[in-house]
């Protein structure tokens, strides 16, 4: 696809201008083209992504999904549906390639995530990581932080398939998933050539608080809950800094301009979707390296003293491994990727039986 040049000169811009890189939270090719543009250096996909970009663009996408059924007579909704995935995976990670030449392989990495109801198996996600791997040279795998998630995690690097541990919403989450990704880097071939990502997912953990707030009615300055996925990315950077992790941290959910403008740093990546990051390039923000600066202690009090859960997120002992596919931001986010998963496979279906 071509691509048309442009003098970004918006806020985009100046995060680069400050080496604080940023993603487009979609593999849509239009938007993608854009993101690059304007200064995007890589990207993101999902199950949930491509049928929203299908649904987005039915009338370019629809026929696609026609000819791969043609083509492939015997094939299930399931493997039409991940022919489609690594048919828009393709298209996205070429638009990403000249990025991905530019940097030496540093950046322009397009992210596949496995099947999302493979998350207890870490046998059968690094078989379809592997294959998901063979799309394009700039493939980076998305991993669920399970416990099984992270034996995937640990494999796949050890294998120098870079990953992007997503389902992730706390400190030792990040910190567990970014040391499995040291012992799979410890006996990799070529270590230097890997570029892992570990996800948190700020605006989820907003949400899921948000939830608990209204269940259990309890009452809480409403600016607070806005900082809590913000105080965790501040708390989980300033850990992969002291730690030396070479995993780099990588900010995504967002639910309101704080988690962008309060995050930025050169060592850590914000993956903004289409709409948000176009919200951002002209709002009156000053564009500066916040990621250093302290979430106000009085929220910070307010949500350890509120919240279980906030400090299990908090807190890098607040959970094992064993717990974070329970948690509940991660049953509430593994749901709705599984539900969009199947939404996708049921617009296969319904080309397929007319």
């Amino acid at each position: 696809m071509s691509q048309v040049a442009v003098n970004p000169v918006g806020n985009m811009a100046r995060m680069g201008e400050l080496g604080a890189p940023w993603w487009n939270d979609s593999c849509e090719p239009g938007e993608l083209s854009d993101a690059v543009a304007h200064g995007a250096v890589g990207a993101t996909s999902n199950p949930v992504i491509v049928g929203n970009v299908v649904k987005g663009d039915p009338d370019r996408w629809l026929p696609e999904v026609d000819a791969l059924i043609a083509d492939n007579p015997i094939d299930t909704e399931v493997e039409i549906a991940w022919k489609l995935i690594a048919q828009i995976g393709e298209i996205a990670a070429a638009i990403l390639k000249p990025v991905h030449d530019r940097t030496a392989g540093a950046a322009g990495y397009l992210c596949l995530q496995v099947n999302p109801t493979l998350y207890p198996d870490a046998g059968r996600m690094v078989e379809h990581a592997v294959s998901l791997r063979s799309v394009a040279d700039n493939i980076a795998i998305k991993i669920p932080c399970t416990a099984s998630g992270l034996v995937a995690v640990e494999e796949l690097t050890r294998r120098g398939i870079a990953v992007n541990v997503t389902v992730s919403f706390s400190v030792p989450q990040a910190v567990a998933s970014a040391e499995a990704i040291e012992r799979g880097m410890r006996d990799a071939r070529d270590p230097d050539s890997i570029h892992p990502y570990v996800t948190v997912m700020r605006g989820r953990l907003d949400d899921h608080l948000k939830r608990v707030r209204d269940a259990d009615g309890i009452e809480i300055d409403p600016e607070a809950l806005e900082w809590a996925g913000i105080a965790v990315f501040k708390r989980a950077a300033g850990i992969f800094e002291e730690r030396g992790f070479r995993a780099t941290l990588l900010g995504a959910a967002f639910r309101n301009i704080m988690q962008w403008s309060a995050t930025i740093g050169p060592n850590v990546l914000q993956t903004i979707p289409y709409e948000n990051w176009k919200e951002f390039d002209s709002a009156e923000v000053d564009v500066r390296p916040s990621l250093n600066e302290p979430v106000e202690a009085s929220h910070l009090e307010a949500l350890q003293t509120d919240f279980e859960d906030f400090r299990r997120s908090y807190e890098p002992d607040g959970m094992t491994p064993d717990e974070f596919a329970g948690y509940g931001p991660s049953i509430h986010t593994l749901n709705q990727f599984i539900d969009g998963y199947y939404e996708l496979l049921g617009i296969v279906r319904g080309r397929m039986l007319v």
